[in-house]
């Protein structure tokens, strides 16, 4: 089954779920008229179904390679990558400054979400990117930013993010690369970093690498660390590609999926680099490009969640096999049906809770409103680790609907699952993003997350004169959520909070995506009623017992000892 962008899901939860509206109506983002928006949708739908998706076998089959110091990539990228770049569709959210096309985030989450769903192993190229262009917009001094944003805007060059080091994995403080002033306003920036995504091409004029090192003297752990531009190719007085700096890829990691996507070990030996931000400053520069690819990511993961289950629809719609009603296929057992409903119901779910953030951070950028702030900064470890095991749970369960099929790798089943895991893990882990949600996210006592919740309860109560029963259970999986937020605010321990962060996050999730449903039966399109009825009986009971575990503690976890886990 080819792959179709879900144009009429991106349009139908702008118009009646997630404000929107209020986006365009702000003097910043007036241009994103229903027509544009309705442009910009359908021009990005058909690149991802007609360009992109026929390289999704291509980059599984035939890896990006490294042959003598120089990558080479999978067969069609460079074409692939061409029309994103040509589309303009890196630059869209960027200022239009320097090239971009200043467009709200809601549009760039939605086409990014059809671009990972279409080739998850080359979006991730570009994403990469966005990142960074933010990052420099917000940190960069105004000489890098003449330099290198167009650049990057265009594709003409593409950019990386070099945090990990062999000793320094989720605890960045630890690295040790070296950044040494060279007295000219450069510095040299010496030191091992791995695990860097599309690190190298050749299908660009350059690559840009962001790097995390330390000055000397610097304090040690994160307070330490500085963020540096260290090009590929050094540019000329005229911003063009110069000479070659001293950095390589040393090797590409043989990796569980993603394969068309080169992740590498990188060296620096001395590579010239320009500072991004203050001395010391490199975490808070580093992190606005992390906060971006932590949407970026969770929308990978749902758009590899809707590509998964397109392919396995179009399977259960074929396949027949034993005593099915209707037309005899699979699709008419009970249990794929099941299957293909909690699919369908959960990428709704995480979708709008995706778009629900990328409106947050439209408002802010659009009103400089800091609760809206807030409420993106709250949204965004929801919606990464959400929408990554969201991706992962639709794609396994793909597999599940193929049958033996699923395992054999012809069918193309294994390749989503495969390639969506390791969304659960970069840009930190989704057990990170969950302790990010209970101890940072809460530093105001819970109260960003006690007005996303009454919004839920006021959105059930107005639903209660058409929807009861479906309306009555939002409202009481709103006021579970709500009593056990006082708690684990109430918790001074922050281990106490760990402990159930990750059940936490969930049933936070799982709440709004009641929400969401309950807003779509409302519009009274009896499809998406039918649906948000499977979600709010089936799926949202899990939140019960989410909660649940979370009160727990973690007492009965902590005492469990190492030689017990051991034994």
């Amino acid at each position: 089954m080819p792959y179709r962008a879900p144009v009429a899901d991106f349009r139908f939860l702008m118009d009646h779920i997630v404000g929107f509206s209020d986006v365009a109506a702000t003097d910043t983002f007036s241009e994103a008229t229903p027509d544009m928006v309705d442009a910009i949708l359908t021009e990005a739908a058909k690149m991802s179904e007609e360009v992109l998706a026929p390289l999704q076998r291509n980059g599984d089959l035939h890896p990006a390679t490294l042959e003598n110091g120089v990558v080479r990539t999978s067969p069609g990228f460079g074409d692939g990558y061409k029309a994103i770049a040509e589309g303009g569709w890196i630059g869209m959210s960027a200022s239009p400054e320097n090239g971009g096309m200043g467009l709200p985030m809601t549009l760039t989450t939605a086409v990014n979400e059809m671009m990972s769903a279409a080739c998850l192993s080359l979006q991730l190229n570009p994403l990469m990117s966005q990142g960074q262009i933010e990052a420099l917009e917000h940190h960069a001094s105004d000489e890098i930013k003449e330099t290198y944003l167009p650049k990057l805007i265009s594709g003409e060059w593409c950019g990386t993010m070099n945090l990990t080091e062999p000793q320094a994995g989720s605890d960045v403080g630890a690295l040790r690369t070296k950044a040494e002033p060279n007295g000219d306003g450069s510095y040299a920036i010496t030191g091992q970093k791995i695990y860097i995504s599309w690190a190298d091409n050749d299908f660009t004029e350059n690559v840009c690498h962001l790097v995390l090192a330390r000055l000397p003297e610097a304090v040690a752990g994160t307070k330490g660390i500085s963020l540096f531009m260290v090009p590929k190719l050094i540019p000329d007085a005229d911003g063009n590609p110069g000479e070659r700096n001293d950095l390589r890829v040393v090797s590409l990691e043989h990796k569980l999926g993603l394969h068309g996507s080169p992740t590498a070990v990188m060296e620096y030996s001395g590579a010239k680099g320009w500072m991004v931000g203050p001395e010391n400053g490199g975490m808070a520069a580093m992190f606005t490009m992390m906060n971006n690819a932590r949407l970026g990511v969770g929308v990978q993961g749902i758009g590899a969640a809707d590509g998964a289950y397109q392919h396995a629809l179009g399977y259960a719609m074929d396949r027949k096999q034993g005593k099915a009603p209707g037309t005899g296929a699979i699709i008419e057992h009970a249990d794929v049906r099941r299957m293909l409903a909690g699919m369908k119901a959960d990428i709704f779910a995480a979708r709008a809770i995706a778009l629900m953030n990328a409106v947050a951070i439209d408002m802010a950028t659009a009103t400089g409103d800091a609760s809206w702030k807030a409420r993106a900064a709250f949204l965004t470890p929801i919606c990464k680790a959400f929408g990554t095991d969201t991706g992962i749970a639709v794609a396994s369960t793909g597999v599940q609907i193929h049958g033996g099929m699923g395992f054999v790798e012809e069918t193309g089943a294994a390749q989503y699952s495969r390639d969506v895991r390791v969304t659960a893990i970069y840009e930190g882990t989704n057990g990170i993003q969950a302790m990010d949600l209970v101890a940072r996210k809460m530093m105001d006592g819970g109260e960003i997350a006690q007005s996303l919740i009454e919004e839920i309860q006021d959105g059930a109560e107005a639903a209660k004169a058409t929807h009861g029963d479906m309306a009555t259970a939002v409202w009481n999986a709103a006021e579970s959520l709500r009593e056990t937020t006082e708690w684990l605010a109430a918790q001074k321990d922050l281990t106490q909070r760990f402990a159930g962060a990750v059940a936490y996050l969930r049933a936070f999730a799982r709440v709004l995506g009641g929400h969401a449903h309950l807003q779509a039966a409302m519009s009274g399109d009896e499809a998406r009623g039918k649906l948000a009825t499977f979600y709010i009986n089936r799926l949202l009971p899990e939140h019960a017992g989410l909660l649940a575990e979370v009160r727990t503690g973690a007492d009965n976890l902590m005492s469990i000892t190492n030689d017990e886990l051991a034994a």
